[in-house]
């Protein structure tokens, strides 16, 4: 049998993998499962997009290979929407990148800028996209717990200096998962200096822009001065629209950088089916009537679960944004046993920290993927877990 390489071998386990046939066993036995565990709300997306897919499907000229460049249509959309959101002008040729998903694009950008030795700051809990893909190039995850006392915020001047001169990116995410912590402008204009100084690429993954509630709206990087020179920003269709298996995303930002991307793609991939990306140009152009009332249900979900959370014994923060709840384990049990008694006993899955990393232990994440009901009946049966 042929033997998997050192890097393969450092990989973690993906999150939830384990938690899948666990709930198959359970469900067998006749439990009623609630799954909070990953961030896949079964809504609809919005009909512009449903509309356009059908349509486009039928057409022949999108059957064929979209490569990089994709449909045109689908990166002005992309530019339109930058700007009507953020102010932001970018190049649709130069500046904006079809992905195949956000992850896509956050998965492939070491391939182009890490090599052995060199290092990634990397959020520690975070999505394991960063791990996993700064791992399989040969780089040294620079893993920085997210804590409390710097706000859930990567505290740049903290960093070990023999790891700054070795790092070549720098992961951040804000509004943040799992934590559902956001950043300041002052904290978005400091990692842009930082960067600058130290010559870092800054990949900003920004999949919950549009998660923000009572009033609270999310910024891009790009709004910034200086970001443009060394930052990619990472944006997806998967959570704000319902669209997650539709696998549709973009990157955007300095053109050199996106260029790198782009040929790292071309050996990986020969892009999205065109008809998806006609299908997220139609959504994008349909974002300011639609989003706010999916944003609308999400909200509700919030205040419900962490009312229901805080009546039920748990100590909540109630999240300017993402949609989660990020809730630390009562009476200090590991994440991962408290996960697993949660399931075992009360039929509710939620994911432990620790399975985003050493830095969410203590935690568990809730997704808001259920309605308010359920998301209640949930609170109750974790109630009785810790009683």
């Amino acid at each position: 049998m042929p033997r998997t390489n050192g890097r393969f071998a450092a990989l973690t386990p993906f999150p939830l993998a384990e938690m899948k046939a666990m709930r198959r066993r359970i469900e067998a036995a006749g439990v009623d499962v609630i799954d909070l565990g990953a961030g896949d709300a079964p809504l609809d997306p919005p009909i512009a997009a449903v509309k356009k897919l059908r349509e486009a499907a039928g057409d022949k000229i999108h059957s064929r290979y979209a490569f990089q460049s994709g449909l045109p249509a689908f990166r002005e959309s992309v530019a339109s929407f930058m700007f009507r959101r953020f102010g932001v002008t970018v190049d649709p040729a130069s500046e904006v990148l079809p992905l195949i998903g956000s992850k896509d694009g956050l998965a492939h950008l070491p391939f182009a800028y890490v090599a052995a030795g060199d290092a990634a700051v990397i959020p520690d809990p975070g999505y394991q996209a960063y791990l996993g893909s700064v791992t399989l190039a040969g780089g040294e995850p620079g893993l920085v717990p997210l804590r409390p006392e710097h706000d859930l915020l990567i505290p740049f001047d903290d960093l070990p200096a023999g790891v700054v001169e070795r790092t070549r990116i720098l992961y951040l995410n804000y509004p943040n998962n799992p934590t559902t912590a956001v950043a300041p402008d002052h904290y978005l204009e400091e990692a842009i200096r930082f960067c600058s100084e130290h010559d870092i690429l800054l990949a900003h993954d920004n999949a919950y822009s549009e998660f923000g509630f009572n009033g609270y709206r999310p910024r891009s990087i790009l709004e910034f001065d200086g970001a443009k020179e060394v930052a990619l920003e990472f944006h997806s269709l998967s959570k704000t629209f319902n669209m997650t298996g539709w696998r549709m995303g973009w990157a955007v930002g300095n053109a050199e950088m996106i260029a790198a991307l782009t040929k790292v793609k071309t050996f990986m991939d020969t892009g999205q089916f065109m008809a998806v990306q006609a299908a997220g140009a139609a959504a994008l152009d349909a974002a300011e009537g639609w989003v706010p009332g999916n944003i609308a249900v999400f909200q509700e979900r919030r205040d419900r679960a962490a009312e229901a959370l805080a009546s039920a014994g748990f100590d909540v923060t109630v999240p300017k944004a993402t949609m989660y709840m990020w809730v630390p384990v009562p009476r200090g049990e590991p994440s991962e046993a408290f996960a697993t008694r949660a399931l075992e006993q009360e039929g509710v899955i939620v994911l432990p920290g620790a399975a985003l990393g050493e830095g969410g232990e203590g935690f568990f994440r809730i997704a808001l993927t259920v309605d308010g009901e359920r998301l209640e009946e949930a609170a109750r049966r974790l109630g009785r877990v810790v009683t």
